[in-house]
């Protein structure tokens, strides 16, 4: 890899719907759920998901991030929502979505392996991504990209915190990091709180969790691409601004 003396020497990635696909999947088994319990609710009941969704946030302390901690969430709003009457069998059925999200192949966003080598040819890169260790594991294995990565972080939490600990760890000051992702509150509000660069791709569908948080769209240290072919450009800009 060549040397260079601009500002950015290190460019986090983001995994799911960023390098892979995986919010389509989560909302494909929300609607299988809503479909489950269409029997014991009013068809008329706009309020599944969003039942769905507190017990989620209710349960995220202890759960964490990813497909058990939804499969989880979702048994627990099932049995809340139809008020004890769901049977033995749905429940069966719900826990098998949980098992179809764990099963299925990882499916890489057009484009994005020759982004993101493009990009590891320029600067040192590291994944961080959060969510269930044993599942992103897979995942990352699964992609085909992790021998490109400088470094792979599974984490719990992605907040200024967590930023700041890995960066230190890399003995890299927040100005010569940048981040490329799809969620304003986990991969680029908190590295533009500490003084970093980000790279913000949204994705067409993200989990309402994840868009609670507002970035300016004219903020300095951002760019926003809609392509992953427009990434390694992105970049390249963001580096000349710094250096």
């Amino acid at each position: 890899m060549a040397s260079h003396d601009n500002a950015i020497r290190l460019v986090g990635f983001d995994g799911d719907d960023t390098l892979w696909r995986s919010e389509d999947y989560f909302h494909a088994a929300q609607g299988d759920f809503e479909r489950i319990l269409q029997p014991y609710v009013d068809l008329l009941d706009a309020r599944t998901l969003e039942r769905l969704y507190a017990v989620e946030m209710r349960n995220l302390a202890l759960f964490g991030y990813g497909v058990k901690s939804m499969t989880l969430s979702m048994v627990e709003a099932a049995v809340e929502i139809t008020e004890a009457r769901i049977s033995a069998a749905d429940v069966h059925r719900i826990v098998a979505l949980g098992k179809e999200l764990l099963q299925h192949p990882v499916e890489l966003l057009p484009g994005i392996r020759e982004a993101v080598e493009a990009i590891a040819a320029e600067h040192e890169i590291v994944l961080i991504t959060k969510g269930d260790l044993f599942h992103q594991e897979n995942k990352v294995k699964q992609s085909g990209l992790a021998d490109l990565f400088h470094r792979i972080e599974i984490v719990s939490e992605k907040d200024a915190s967590t930023y700041a600990r890995v960066l230190s760890e890399f003995d890299l000051p927040p100005s010569r990091f940048a981040m490329i992702g799809n969620s304003l509150r986990s991969d680029i509000a908190p590295v533009l709180e500490l003084g970093g660069w980000g790279v913000y791709m949204p994705y067409h569908v993200t989990w309402a969790h994840e868009t609670e948080a507002q970035v300016a769209d004219d903020a300095p240290r951002l760019r926003r691409v809609t392509t992953p072919s427009e990434l390694p450009a992105a970049v390249k800009q963001l580096a000349m601004l710094g250096a």
